[in-house]
């Protein structure tokens, strides 16, 4: 016997009311798919393509005209489903004077988690988010990215299969995504379900499994990430140190092949997104420690002065 999907949106459809005598607005037409157990599901489309409804649809924050959504084999409009889902919401609100423990520790509670439970709870997922040195400080002074990661946390606070994420990194800098992403790897590894809508195709292409493309409420592609990206009719050979020589020789041969033709040869290219974090990060990590130090209390500073 098959196991059961972890979540089956079955021909949805979401009609929505228009405005001065517009009639029905159809923001979801027939969409259709699964997420299997463990899997990183990527739903990508421009603004307004229908991902949001189509996640509200599966979260039972609107319900279908048509069709299905369903989790873990339960009905999403039923309030029970929703008992393995964690949800990071695009720009999710927290109260801003809370800290970073004091705000898991009270979705915690929401959850009726106390005592010893709820304090390692809490300190697991702040280690998880890699915010245990932060746990002390206020929101009010956390970047969008530590943000994000203690949306995470919260959403992780009562141990979900499911973790749904909306648009995870918007707003966040290149190294806060790549935070974002490693952690989305590490749910990954612990058998977590993770299916997040996004515009960033590149951070999709990073971490999902599988991927479908919705355009004006349809589900136009839908598949294995490799299936979808790779390009049919042309295989890729990758060479280190080769020789003019040798790219002379493969030349020649290509040419004697009868419908064969070498599209282009030359250095691959990495992107902007990931040389940035390397010269970044890396110069980051090679800095001497002196350096990093801030200067100890009382201690002089170049100009003589004392701090």
């Amino acid at each position: 016997m098959s196991e059961t999907p972890a979540v089956q949106v079955n021909s949805l459809v979401k009609d929505f009311k228009g405005s001065f005598g517009q009639g029905l607005i159809r923001a979801v037409n027939k969409v259709s798919f699964e997420i299997a157990p463990g899997e990183v599901y990527g739903l990508i489309g421009p603004n307004g393509s229908g991902k949001s409804t189509t996640m509200k649809a599966l979260l039972g924050l609107v319900s279908p005209s048509e069709g299905s959504c369903a989790i873990f084999g339960r009905d999403s409009t039923k309030v029970d489903s929703r008992q393995d889902v964690g949800f990071l919401p695009e720009n999710p609100y927290f109260y801003k004077h809370l800290s970073g423990e004091e705000t898991i520790r009270f979705y915690g509670k929401l959850c009726g988690m106390k005592g010893k439970v709820l304090r390692d709870r809490t300190m697991e997922l702040l280690t998880l988010v890699g915010l245990e040195d932060a746990r002390s400080r206020r929101l009010g002074g956390y970047s969008k990215g530590m943000l994000q990661r203690i949306g995470l946390a919260q959403a992780l606070v009562q141990d979900p299969r499911l973790l749904i994420l909306d648009e995870p990194t918007a707003g966040v800098d290149p190294i806060g995504s790549r935070q974002i992403r490693d952690l989305i790897f590490k749910l990954k590894d612990r058998g977590f379900t993770v299916f997040l809508c996004s515009h960033l195709l590149e951070q999709v292409q990073e971490v999902c499994d599988r991927v479908g493309i919705i355009h004006k409420g349809s589900l136009v592609r839908e598949g294995p990430l490799e299936e979808l990206i790779s390009i049919e009719d042309q295989t890729e050979i990758i060479l280190r140190n080769a020789t003019p020589g040798l790219l002379d020789s493969i030349r020649n041969l290509t040419s004697r092949e009868e419908g064969v033709q070498l599209i282009r040869t030359g250095n691959p290219r990495t992107t902007l997104e990931r040389l940035f974090l390397r010269e970044t990060m890396e110069r980051d990590q090679q800095e001497p420690e002196e350096l990093r130090r801030e200067p100890a209390e009382g201690t002089e500073t170049k100009e003589g002065e004392r701090s």
